[in-house]
């Protein structure tokens, strides 16, 4: 992988990379008034408003005529008030421009240099032009239009130049403010890039005064050009121009929601039939603190009179309100329920967030707690037999469920992984990674759009954005929330606080929630009074020095075993500190899950709730795996994916009264299995294609169960060629094999240290779990088997992805 640019990962995380041909109305409704047979809404399950817009009758609403246009840069002609920015600091220069043909070609040269926190290098400039004083709050996007087949990775753009270099330590760059970043795609395709003209991460103060610059800024590792075709900021007010009402997925506070969306004055009527204990929890947002709108909820009444139930005049743009309606009043009636919006000037949008009708548990199927440890290898868990007592909570709590002793991720890394078990299909059926980009398929659905559709709230707390919005998996979500936190490993006390938020503000039920903590992810950072459990102080402080010395480009994994030579570091002692950082932030994943527990415990929802546990993948994605550390010598680095602490992971089911607890199973199942093991508890529909199974008739004692081999598998796509590079794996019984695919080999640019001498490896598991040494010379039998097997596979993965279209072969929606 090439650089990260590390000021860029620690002080502009690319919030969502997104191409985009522009934004539509993700649903264009009917608008026709209701006649007499209207459709009466029942909410036995959560009654999501925003889903039934067409069962709406709509009064008002219109979208208003004299909505400004976009400003827009076309540089098919040369545009002079476009300029290379000049960096503050003398040792960089400006970036090259040229005009060529339609477009204006910027080079990224040596000169462009700068030098990272961590002293990596990074080729970075651009251009900008001046704005005639423009109020940032009046617009919504920035879109880039754009082309590159070179290796630039990262667009993003910036507002408002420095007079001078400040005190802070990022702020030699030349502009003030910095928002989203933009992953490039460099297939030579013209890509437009949407990033959001209302927000940026600043660097040290908050946004003040006009919006007089807009800059564009690339990145990349090497000597590099893109070329510009155009470049527009669009009104805020030009999102929602599509349709009179309409869904789209709002962010506010770092909250993405699922919003109505209409334009005052406007009035939405729909008929329901009110449960018992009946509410409806609704957000709030406007698009201006200065374009204030009035909401009001009312029912109507059979005089013809609206019942005001709610009314309010809200104004701010950065955050949402949250209100509650008590409709148990008319419990078990058919009402008629009226959303109203009103504003001085017309056509001035309003946004209704996950507005959602609930009443009284009336449903036996269960609430789902899905949670992933992010990074949580189960060697490292004392409820697998691990050596310290990392995991005591969990350890009570297998009592009350069922443990899996060898579940396994279908991937080593979180992106891939996540993926895979959010949709049961295995990597390379979905495309691999191209363009670094790893959406899901047009054709296939996520588990959060399984439940959503069967009624079900859904929400998704995370703080790795690769498991939600870099990856486009909060497709489905009612609520996410993709906190990110610092120090990461303070990340499930956080996520825990958040999803008790919304439980507060969504108290339906069913729910599904998927965590994606970051507590044992790296870097380890230890929190009190778990910081000094297994490494002192002093000695914490020695191993945050070595690893400044020893880290690459990339972080632990560039680490060599002659680079602690080099450097005079105790290889052993480093490798053993590292492992006791790595428990600690275990200990305290392991306590935030048991008062989370306890809270469920002490609340009505533990008796109705299905909680499984689990891990994406192992520690050895973010570093060498400690115990390969512990070892003599390290092994080759194109080893497996299945050694025993990168892909080995815990899964843990709990389900009071339904899943008889105190169960261990030994089988092999993996990750790609819990997709189908949820709905099948859960009694709800398959996906027509999925390739894990459901593990429900070994919870609950049934025949249907079959063993099957494990398959691990991730690719890379060739942005050009089209060609996949990767490796798939099957753990079958005491073997485990590992062929590499390489359909283009001749244009391989990798270390020649990283390349396997052989395609497929072959370890005796029972003897060698950490899979040190291949036994493909010994057994050539079983390589012939194996690669038969592993090819078959393939070919039937590839086979079945003709099924799907790529995430970018299909017209974007607004997300």
């Amino acid at each position: 992988m090439k650089a990260q640019f590390a000021w860029l990962q620690l002080y502009r995380q690319p919030f969502a990379a997104v191409t985009a041909t522009w934004l539509v109305a993700l649903l264009s409704p009917g608008c026709a008034d209701r006649g007499p047979d209207a459709l009466v809404l029942t909410a036995d399950f959560p009654l999501h408003l925003e889903d039934h817009l067409k069962a709406a009758r709509i009064e008002g609403s219109e979208v208003p005529e004299d909505v400004p246009h976009p400003v827009e840069w076309n540089f098919d002609a040369p545009q002079p008030d476009w300029k290379p920015v000049v960096p503050l600091l003398h040792s960089v220069e400006p970036v090259r421009t040229e005009h060529a043909n339609d477009a204006l070609r910027i080079t990224l040269t040596e000169a462009t240099e700068y030098t990272a926190l961590d002293d990596t290098l990074n080729l970075c400039g651009g251009i900008y032009t001046d704005l005639p004083e423009w109020k940032r709050e009046d617009w919504g996007d920035i879109l880039v239009r754009a082309r590159t087949s070179d290796e630039i990775e990262l667009i993003y753009v910036e507002f408002n130049l420095r007079d001078e270099i400040g005190p802070g330590p990022l702020e030699y760059f030349p502009f003030r403010y910095s928002n989203e970043g933009a992953v490039v795609v460099r297939d030579g395709s013209e890509q437009t890039y949407a990033m959001r003209a209302d927000w940026s991460m600043d660097y040290s103060e908050q946004w003040e005064g006009p919006w007089r610059q807009l800059g564009v800024t690339f990145c990349a590792p090497e000597p590099a050009s893109i070329e510009i075709l155009s470049i527009s900021v669009v009104p805020k007010e030009a999102r929602y121009t599509e349709a009179r009402a309409g869904v789209r997925t709002e962010v506010r506070n770092q909250e993405h929601r699922r919003t109505l969306y209409t334009h005052a004055p406007a009035r939405l009527e729909y008929q329901v039939r009110v449960p018992d204990a009946g509410r409806l929890d609704v957000g709030l947002g406007v698009l201006r603190d200065d374009a204030p709108v009035t909401f009001r909820i009312g029912m109507l009444r059979e005089d013809g009179v609206t019942e005001n139930l709610l009314e309010e005049t809200y104004s701010s743009r950065e955050k949402w309100t949250q209100r509650t309606v008590d409709l148990s009043r008319f419990a078990g009636r058919v009402v008629t329920l009226a959303l109203e919006a009103d504003a001085e000037s017309a056509g001035t949008v309003a946004l209704w967030a996950a507005p959602t009708i609930s009443g009284s548990r009336t449903t036996r199927k269960p609430n789902v707690i899905f949670y992933v440890i992010d990074g949580g290898s189960a060697d490292y868990m004392s409820v697998y037999g691990y050596n310290r007592w990392t995991t005591p909570n969990l350890e009570r709590l297998v009592a009350e469920g069922v443990l899996f002793e060898n579940a396994f991720a279908n991937a080593s890394w979180t992106r891939p992984s996540t993926l895979s078990f959010l949709t049961s299909l295995q990597h390379s059926v979905m495309g691999g990674l191209k363009n670094n980009r790893n959406a899901p398929p047009e054709q296939v659905s996520t588990l959060a759009e399984h439940m959503h559709s069967a009624g079900y709230q859904t929400a998704l707390f995370t703080s790795n954005p690769n498991a939600a919005t870099t990856s486009s998996l909060d497709q489905g979500v009612d609520v996410l929330r993709e906190n990110s936190v610092d120090p990461t490993s303070a990340s499930a006390r956080e996520l825990h606080r958040d999803y008790w938020k919304w439980r507060d503000e969504y108290p339906g039920e069913p729910y599904y929630v998927h965590f994606q903590t970051t507590d044992v992810h790296w870097p380890h950072d230890p929190l009190a009074p778990f910081a000094g459990l297994f490494v002192a102080p002093e000695r914490r402080k020695l191993l945050d020095q070595w690893e400044h010395t020893l880290r690459g480009e990339d972080g632990l994994s560039d680490f060599r075993d002659d680079d602690f030579g080099e450097a005079g570091i105790n290889r052993f002692s480093f490798f053993n500190g590292k492992r006791g950082l790595f428990d600690e932030t275990m200990a305290h994943q392991d306590h935030q899950l048991g008062r989370l527990v306890e809270r469920l415990k002490a609340s009505s929802e533990w008796e109705n709730t299905l909680l499984i546990i689990a891990a994406d993948h192992g520690v050895a994605a973010s570093s060498w795996d400690h115990a390969i550390g512990l070892l003599e010598s390290s092994p080759p680095r194109w080893g497996p994916m299945f050694r025993t602490g990168a892909t080995h992971v815990p899964m843990i089911f709990v389900w009071p009264g339904h899943i008889p607890p105190g169960q261990r199973f030994s089988e092999r199942v993996s990750m790609i299995d819990v997709l189908p093991t949820i709905l099948d508890l859960a009694e709800l529909p398959m996906p027509e294609v999925m390739q894990g199974q459901s593990l429900a008739p070994l919870l609950l004692g049934n025949q249907g169960w079959e063993p099957r081999p494990v398959i691990i598998d991730e690719f890379y796509q060739d942005r050009n060629t089209g060609k996949f590079l990767g490796r798939i794996e099957v753990l079958d019984g005491r073997w485990g094999a590992s062929l590499e695919i390489n359909e283009d080999p001749e244009n391989d640019d990798r270390p020649a240290e990283d390349r396997r001498p052989v395609s497929l490896l072959l370890y005796d598991l029972w003897n060698d779990p950490l899979c040190v040494k291949s036994l493909h010379e010994e057994r050539p039998d079983l390589v012939k088997k194996y690669t038969e097997f592993l090819e078959a596979q393939f070919e039937t993965h590839r086979t079945l992805a003709q099924r799907f279209t790529r995430s970018e072969d299909s017209p974007l929606t607004p997300e």
